[in-house]
């Protein structure tokens, strides 16, 4: 960007962009009443539907997904909504529009005050539209895992079954007319789907907090053509049956953190990705980099283009003046041999004298996703590649999993006796970007580190590199692209990371990892979409992109203080609303050290309870301190200041609590 661009740039940040990295700003959703029934209406969609203050279903929606699984956002015209005491009905028209596809709809809700519900859609292409899936999908809340529902299947027969305890990685329920479960004590959800044939998947594998029941089913091929001129009609319908009592929903009441004392597991090793495209931009930042203090790095090697190898002499540069050592993630072709494709690496390595800690080597059909018994290249198996691994690379620890996520690790299951640890990373926008599904996805890293733990028993466990957005797309031909600094699913561009919501995601999710005993955890990278440290780029980074390369996002300092707890005593710190606060606390010498962020865009009151009389500094990172934190790499220390009492933190804020200072 010239001089002279630049001078027409504002020189202050908006909250929107200070919040969350972009000038777009979430749509704020609108409440509809009928009774003791209370549903979200958000872009078109229902959200949050609950009944007597019971939650029934964490959404309804009418998606249009294109071939690579982007989901597209409608344009919604007409939208009208009539609300009386005991009901309210919404009408609209969407269109949703791209890549030479047009698809309009209609829609019609409508809700009464006995709990009954119904989202009725007609799907009507104004040009043939390629599609891997046009139509509802329903969110039964994670909650209700292992818990029992009843299955009404299209043919008309009634099964009692269960919602996976853990994660599974196939569908648990096939040809879905209908699913009844209990809300409450005696009383129950009925949610019938007509249309076509429905069945579930278990979304927390994706890291979603839901499990949902969508249209036609996977075994049918897609992508799939609507045709131009054709009407496609489908509904959702929800009854209630029984008694429950109805209260008021009662006054929003502050957070509460207690601390209630010292535990068995540790702060985990917190490491970052280093990716080869990063490397130099990382060298030239060694600074803020030495700063973020990561415990450990994790490159990369492409075996079939060679990318990587370049870079090796950048990786020691960058290891060695941290200091942390490597570990690197190998990519080999497919149906070739393991030990030949590893050999040249492998020398490679050794030639450039990394100090490596380990590695993971990963076939290349096996970065994407497959469903379970779906026939695979043949070669080279896991047995050939650990086999391959330990002769090119004796005495290093080697990492098995996938170098994809969660999902590809739960559908091609570890064989953890022929590795040391195992790996996985993940993602928080694959089926949804808004704000409120991001933050969503931290209350689905428990399940999946159980799953994980059931797979691999005590063998050590790693995650990351993770960030919200996308490092690659196992489910299309590549990420989306962002032109727009949109929030997206699937982009490899999320702009939250600039925002003070990725420091709050962030502290949200290694919080999760370390509560849950996961021995390593990696976030991000130092530079680039997914860094901690800006650097200028082609696509949109506003208020970035008016100050100098070297600045920081709020996420830094974020990062900069969980790698000084590495390896300490955790003390237990539980939140009263987990969905709206995170909390991480350690034992560091005589004092505690605690960190908290608000998970929402609204402002929270916090009270922290099991800190006695101690002396208390607090370092606040919000809008208030944004330019300020963003400019100086140490700015956390800076803005330690005495602290009692409640205290409120502004949307996705984070601050850390020191006592005994």
């Amino acid at each position: 960007m010239s001089a002279s661009a630049k001078s027409h740039l504002p020189t202050g940040a908006s909250r929107a962009v200070k919040l969350c990295g972009t000038e777009i700003v979430d749509a704020p959703s609108r409440l509809l009443r009928a009774g003791p029934l209370r549903v979200e209406l958000d872009g078109g969609q229902l959200r949050y539907l609950t009944f007597a203050g019971s939650e029934v279903l964490r959404g309804i929606s009418f998606l249009v997904r294109d071939e690579n699984w982007g989901t597209y956002t409608p344009r919604i015209d007409d939208l009208r909504i009539e609300e009386v005491a005991d009901g309210f009905d919404v009408t609209y028209r969407a269109v949703c529009a791209g890549a030479g596809q047009r698809l309009a709809y209609e829609a019609h809700i409508s809700g009464c005050s006995d709990g009954s519900l119904a989202f009725e859609a007609v799907a009507l292409p104004e040009t043939d539209v390629i599609t891997n899936r046009t139509g509802f999908v329903v969110l039964h809340p994670a909650e209700l895992a292992g818990r029992p529902v009843k299955v009404e299947h299209v043919d008309g027969t009634e099964v009692d079954s269960h919602f996976p305890q853990h994660i599974s990685p196939s569908q648990p329920i096939f040809d879905i007319r209908a699913l009844s479960h209990e809300i409450s004590p005696g009383l129950w959800a009925s949610c019938r789907m007509e249309g076509d044939a429905f069945e579930m998947e278990d979304q927390r594998n994706w890291g979603d907090a839901s499990f949902k029941t969508y249209v036609r089913p996977l075994a049918l091929p897609w992508g799939y053509m609507l045709a131009k001129g054709t009407r496609h009609e489908q509904a959702v319908r929800l009854s209630l049956s029984g008694r429950a009592a109805w209260a008021a929903p009662r006054p929003t009441r502050a957070v509460t953190v207690t601390l209630a004392g010292d535990v068995a597991a540790r702060m985990p090793e917190i490491g970052l990705g280093l990716p080869a495209e990063e490397a130099a931009a990382a060298l030239a930042a060694i600074d803020s980099l030495r700063e973020l203090a990561p415990r450990y790095l994790i490159c990369d090697i492409d075996g079939r283009d060679g990318c990587g190898l370049a870079e090796l002499g950048t990786y020691r540069k960058i290891a060695e003046a941290i200091p942390a050592p490597i570990i690197m993630e190998i990519v080999l072709p497919d149906n070739t041999d393991a030990d030949a494709s590893l050999a040249p690496i492998a020398a490679a390595i050794a030639g450039a004298g990394l100090p490596l800690l380990g590695v993971v080597v990963s076939s290349a059909a096996d970065l994407k996703s497959w469903q379970p018994g779906a026939k695979r290249p043949e070669r080279p198996t896991i047995e050939e590649i650990s086999a391959a691994a330990r002769r090119a690379f004796p005495d290093v620890r080697l990492g098995g999993g996938t170098l994809a996520y969660f999902t590809e690790l739960n559908r091609k299951r570890p064989k953890p006796d022929l590795v040391d640890f195992v790996t996985h990373t993940t993602c928080s926008i694959v089926h949804a970007a808004d704000d409120r599904s991001v933050m969503e996805t931290l209350e689905t890293l428990p399940s999946i580190i159980a799953s994980t733990r059931a797979m691999i028993g005590d063998k050590p466990y790693h995650i990351g590199p993770s960030v919200i957005g996308s490092r690659d797309n196992p489910y299309g031909k590549g990420t989306q692209d962002n032109p727009a600094n949109a929030r997206l699913c699937l982009t490899d561009k999320d702009p939250r990371q600039r925002g003070l919501f990725g420091a709050a995601w962030t502290l949200g999710y290694v919080a999760e990892c370390a509560k849950a005993g996961v021995e390593a955890v990696a976030i991000g990278a130092p530079t680039g979409a997914f860094g901690f440290i800006h650097k200028s780029a082609s696509h949109l980074q506003p208020y970035f992109e008016s100050i100098a390369e070297g600045a920081v996002y709020p996420a830094f300092h974020v990062m900069a203080g969980l790698t000084r707890g590495c390896g300490r005593g955790l003390v237990d710190a539980s939140v009263s609303q987990p969905g709206r606060v995170a909390a991480l606390a350690w034992r560091e010498d005589d004092r505690c050290v605690l960190w908290v962020a608000n998970l929402t865009a609204r402002p929270q009151p916090l009270r922290i309870a099991g800190l006695g009389e101690a002396r208390l500094l607090l370092s606040l990172i919000d809008v208030e301190g944004f330019e300020r934190a963003v400019r100086d790499p140490r700015a956390l220390d800076s803005f330690a200041k005495p602290h009692a009492g409640e205290l409120e933190l502004d949307a996705y804020a984070v601050a850390r609590i020191r006592s005994g200072d």
